[in-house]
């Protein structure tokens, strides 16, 4: 199994220090050793002695208590040791029930989400073009991504039945009405008729001859051609001078009269229940029509390829405009206080309510996941976390066991 780069290292700073707590008892057992065997134990010879013997029980007793942790000392299954492996579970559930009753409350929460001030970071990082860039491109990769996965032929059918049912449902005659009365307040509906009125004039004015041909065969026999060309010349110039007329006046009267006609119609498909059944008549009929049926089944289609192309292109115009509005909302994040207020005070809801409903859960996370780990290897986890420090309490038990004894020693002389 590899071992990660933090925990070698981990590793490397534990043996150092189990080697360092190590060669102080070693050193404490051989200066006792020494004493013993060269000594008589009177006079500096007994205070030495005493510190060292006292510095191998300190040692000794604190190497059998920070090893009790992780496992049995030498081997040997002494009650009461290797407590982090034989209480695994336990100290799991104790960790989940710490942190649920301290950390998990709303008020905690509530604080650290304030102080992060999520709004303004996130708007910050939004605002700038190259994360702007970098988002349009994740959610391109994920829109095509997801496209690739969707059935086409299931989803064509679905959003064909789809928007079929929303249409019939759709209240027609309202809509229409709105539509109308946005034309009128425009002045749409004045620009189409003198569009239509001038495309009128040249339609005439090109299909001259034929209209003088279909007035010569409709006149007598005895009208001479003459009368007839006079009788053309004059309606004709009549109908082009009257179209001339409501094309550049503004103001002129059936120019009013089309304005009032759409208004009252408005108004009709509004208040007139028969006027209104007639529209939405007219709409079924049209549903049902092949060519609208063909329509609304390319709808998916349509619109898919219309997204991935938008999408998969960076300079497509929906490319750039994610790329806007994700930086727009990122500079309305950061710079406008009410907005960002009311996203933190959502933020702050949302984590009250689900620590609130949830937090047990939450914790809960700590104590199955301790639960699952191996024995072995959750005291080695400890250890490589811990340990080093641990080290320390040998090392001060040796040289604090050395002091004991000494003052001991001095004590047991003086008295």
């Amino acid at each position: 199994m590899t071992i990660p780069v933090p925990d070698r290292q981990r590793l490397r700073a534990l043996r150092r220090m189990k080697a360092t707590a190590a060669g102080l008892l070693v050193a404490a057992a051989v200066v006792y050793a020494l004493c013993r065997s060269l000594t008589d134990g009177s006079g500096g010879w007994g205070y030495l002695q005493a510190a060292a013997e006292a510095s191998m029980v300190g040692g000794f007793a604190d190497w059998f208590a920070v090893t009790a942790l992780f496992r049995h000392p030498l081997g040997i299954p002494i009650p009461h040791t290797a407590i982090i492996p034989r209480k695994k579970d336990q100290i799991g559930e104790g960790l989940a029930g710490f942190v649920g009753k301290y950390f998990l409350t709303e008020a905690v929460v509530s604080e650290r989400v304030a102080a992060a001030r999520v709004p303004q970071r996130l708007g910050q990082w939004l605002a700038d073009p190259d994360h702007a860039r970098q988002l349009a491109a994740e959610l391109s990769s994920a829109v095509g991504g997801m496209a690739s996965v969707l059935r086409d032929d299931e989803l064509r059918n679905a959003v064909a039945t789809f928007a079929d049912k929303r249409l019939r449902e759709l209240d027609a005659a309202p809509l229409l009405a709105r539509l109308l009365d946005a034309v009128c307040d425009s002045g749409q509906h004045q620009a189409v008729l003198t569009h239509v009125l001038r495309g009128t004039m040249r339609f005439l004015d090109e299909n001259r001859a034929v209209f003088r041909s279909r007035l010569a065969d409709e006149s007598p026999e005895w009208v001479p051609d003459w009368v007839d060309d006079r009788v053309f010349a004059k309606g004709f110039t009549a109908v082009q001078s009257f179209l001339a007329d409501v094309s550049i006046q503004d103001e002129h009267e059936l120019r009013r009269t089309y304005d009032a006609k759409l208004r009252d119609l408005a108004e009709r498909l509004r208040t007139d229940p028969e006027q209104a059944a007639k529209v939405e008549q007219a709409k079924l009929q049209l549903l049902e029509h092949p060519k609208v049926r063909e329509w609304l089944s390319t709808l998916w289609v349509t619109g898919k390829a219309l997204v991935v192309d938008g999408v998969s292109d960076p300079d497509s115009e929906l490319r750039r405009t994610i790329e806007s509005l994700t930086m727009r909302a990122g500079e309305v994040l950061r710079d406008d206080p009410a907005v960002a207020g009311k996203v933190d005070e959502a933020l702050q809801r949302m984590t009250g309510h689900i620590v609130t409903n949830y937090a047990e859960d939450l914790a809960g996370v700590i104590s199955a996941t301790v639960e699952r780990w191996d024995t072995a290897e959750t005291s080695r986890r400890l250890e490589l976390q811990v340990g080093r420090d641990l080290q320390f309490i040998r090392i001060n038990g040796t040289v604090v066991g050395a002091l004991a004894g000494l003052l001991i020693y001095a004590f047991t002389q003086l008295f």
